[in-house]
């Protein structure tokens, strides 16, 4: 039985007007609105934003269910992908994006929502690192260029390694980071490529950077030092 709530009315208006306006227009793009009234109930619940109107039922079928949902998503992707690819059509480039962008945002999320923000920070740093040197490993192979390329983005991983003593003075770094590599992305060309792998370098170290610098207003290390 439908729980007739705020949220469902909510819900009903964004599906009524995306169909109304579908009607208006004939542009099927506004159809999307349809998967935004049928997600509403679930992001609000993740985002623990009226709370109230979700029971705990709710909560594990919403969780259980979106996990399920990411994993058809992602794989369905990758066979689009690995298809258009030996079609040699280049819109695999799209299906690839798609995956990286959502297992990033999941990866990110699952970090970020423990609530300790300078040790999401420090880990989402480690982690673009690592991540960055992976990038270098597949295109490059094992080789002596792999690991002088590689070198600057060990040092990221460095970098997230000394947050945890030094977190507002390496937040400030990292933000500085971030400028220099979206340039030096973005100077390879401005492509669907080059584009997501700006998003997914860029916005973590962003958030990573904030999440240092505005972390908790008081914390001690085990020796009753203040953090810096």
């Amino acid at each position: 039985m439908l729980k007739k709530d705020p949220i469902f009315w909510m819900a009903t208006s964004i599906f009524i007007l995306g169909v109304i306006i579908f009607g208006v227009t004939q542009n099927q793009l506004w159809l999307f609105l349809l998967a935004g009234s049928y997600l509403l109930r679930p992001t609000l619940a993740s985002l623990n934003i009226a709370k109230s109107l979700v029971d705990e039922r709710q909560m594990s079928i919403q969780y259980r269910s979106g996990n399920i949902a990411f994993a058809v998503m992602i794989i369905a992707c990758i066979i689009m992908s690995v298809y258009q690819s030996n079609k040699g059509d280049h819109s695999w480039e799209f299906f690839n994006a798609i995956v990286i962008v959502g297992l990033a945002a999941k990866a990110l999320s699952n970090v970020f929502l423990i609530g300790n923000y300078r040790e999401s920070g420090t880990k989402i740093i480690m982690g673009v690192g690592l991540m960055l040197v992976l990038f270098v490993s597949l295109e490059n192979g094992f080789s002596v260029g792999m690991l002088i390329e590689s070198a600057p983005f060990w040092g990221i991983v460095g970098i997230g390694w000394l947050s945890k003593k030094f977190p507002r003075a390496i937040g400030g770094v990292v933000l500085g980071i971030t400028v220099i590599l979206l340039i030096l992305i973005l100077s390879k060309g401005f492509i669907i490529g080059q584009i997501i792998t700006a998003v997914v370098v860029t916005v973590p170290l962003v958030t990573a950077g904030v999440s240092l610098i505005v972390g908790d207003r008081i914390e001690s290390d085990p020796d009753g030092e203040t953090v810096v």
